[in-house]
């Protein structure tokens, strides 16, 4: 196979001496993954294979990486040595200069200091997950490290972060789950281009109010600690961007009123804690999801009276869309008509046509008389009253398009697409289970209520995130494929 460029070989039961050294005379090789086999060391010959650019070697039992392996892959730009018995890394990986993703997790690498890490001038992200890192091997330097985004120390039993990490100034995603620190350092507030935290599973007592300097913060994820609601900073309010606070199995009993003006806050997870309730303001919030599970004394609280009254300053009509363009899809016009009429491409109108009557109605009550203001606050209100009796079928501002790929029938080939576009950063880490619906060859996620019940013409995907014998995440993944679904016919 001259012309072979990817090879995917996981999963195979294959030994070391059954890779043949000859490998390294396809000339077109890029991507070699003989990771979840019985390896017990690293191909003879395969430091020969110049032309490899993904190279992963994970979930083996290799116990030894040699010298020369880097002297010619110095164009992998991707290695996964994962979940091997490794101790120490070879000097020459300091040659690897255009390497943007390491992944050393679940090695014992104790002794090892990763004085080559602050070389590799291309790293975006690293993952040093159950390394045995201490304060004493912490790799030193990785501040100078221009493009780093990614670092995960979990599972290291740290006591506090790295002072080195403070200096990161480019790190967007930092998981530092499953430690020991009881406290985290005001400097965090200088790691000012983070978008995911996660601080799970420490003995945290208490959140520092720098963390609200974190502008940019989307997803904080702070699960199984030791908060209360002092630990909680008054000013959480300041997170303009936190789309996801997860702080289930702590020892909340009230939650401070400022993180109810998170605007975008979408995701909010509170489940194993002591609450008694939550900020009426809660009620304000558009969240998609709220878990308040396993707390016994807990009480919704009752919506605020400007919510409650018919006729308020302008409470009533809270969320609701009355730009022009969003009111002629309403009415029932073509995109084009709106596009001619507003300029802007119209979102996909609600395929609800007797409520569609009912608006154009309304709207024709509201434009009937322009200069009478008691007719279009009745016209308001009745357009309130039918987007609540409609359960949600006004199409919000917010949705994002629908991310479409082409059928393998259409190109012969899988759809060339970036999955991580389509998971949640928290899947994966909250114990649980999460159910996903294959629609056009692409994951859809299904309500947790309708987890079980599976439909025959449909596939589904379903991950499991538990809690192990060694008090560590793990994970099991199944699929079911219905008997009348597209695959079987």
């Amino acid at each position: 196979m001259s012309c072979l460029r990817v090879l995917n070989a996981r999963h195979n039961n294959i030994k070391s001496e059954n890779v043949p050294s000859e490998l390294h005379n396809l000339e077109d090789l890029q991507v070699l993954d003989l990771s979840h086999n019985d390896l017990e060391s690293v191909p003879t010959n395969l430091e020969e294979a110049k032309s490899i650019l993904v190279l992963n070697l994970g979930y083996n039992k290799i116990v030894n990486v040699p010298n020369h392996l880097f002297i010619n892959l110095t164009d992998l730009v991707y290695l996964d040595l994962s979940n091997n018995k490794l101790e120490m890394l070879p000097p020459q990986l300091r040659r690897l200069v255009h390497l943007k993703t390491l992944i050393l997790n679940d090695n014992p690498l104790l002794h090892a200091q990763l004085r080559q890490l602050p070389a590799l001038v291309s790293l975006e992200a690293l993952h040093l997950q159950n390394t045995q890192r201490t304060l004493a091997n912490i790799p030193q330097g990785l501040e100078n490290l221009p493009h780093l985004k990614e670092l995960d120390l979990s599972c290291n039993n740290l006591n506090i972060i790295p002072d080195t990490v403070y200096k990161i100034k480019t790190l967007r995603r930092f998981n530092f789950s499953q430690n020991c620190a009881s406290e985290i350092s005001h400097l965090i507030g200088e790691m000012d281009e983070l978008i995911t935290l996660n601080l799970s599973r420490n003995k945290l007592l208490i959140l520092p109010n720098t963390l609200c300097k974190l502008y940019r913060l989307k997803k904080l994820y702070v699960n199984s600690n030791l908060l209360s609601f002092v630990g909680i900073p008054a000013g959480i309010g300041k997170l303009s961007e936190l789309e996801i606070f997860s702080a289930s199995d702590n020892r909340l009993e009230m939650l401070p009123e400022g993180l109810c003006r998170c605007g975008k806050l979408r995701k909010l997870i509170l489940n194993k804690n002591r609450l008694y309730t939550l900020p009426e303001s809660i009620h304000f919030l558009q969240l998609q999801e709220l878990d308040v599970s396993d707390n016994p004394d807990f009480q919704m609280p009752a919506k605020p009276i400007e919510m409650q009254k018919e006729i308020g300053a302008g409470v009533l009509f809270y969320n609701i869309d009355f730009s022009l363009q969003h009111q002629l899809m309403l009415a029932g016009a073509t995109p084009q008509q709106i596009t001619s009429v507003t300029g802007n491409t119209p979102q996909t109108p609600v395929k609800d046509p007797i409520a569609r009557k009912k608006r154009l109605k309304l709207l024709k009550q509201l434009t009937a008389n322009e200069n009478d203001s008691s007719k279009v606050l009745k016209g308001m209100r009745d357009v309130a009253k039918l987007t609540k009796q409609s359960n949600g079928a006004v199409a919000k501002s917010d949705v994002k398009p629908e991310i479409k790929g082409k059928k393998w029938d259409e190109q012969l080939e899988k759809p060339k697409l970036d999955y991580s576009e389509f998971f949640e950063e928290d899947v994966g880490h909250i114990p649980g289970i999460v159910c996903y619906e294959i629609e056009k060859f692409l994951p859809s996620p299904v309500e947790p209520i309708l987890n079980g019940k599976f439909h025959e013409g449909d596939c589904y995907i379903v991950l499991k995130t538990f809690i192990d014998e060694l008090n560590s995440l793990n994970w099991s993944i199944y699929f079911w494929i219905g008997s009348q679904s597209t695959v079987n016919n």
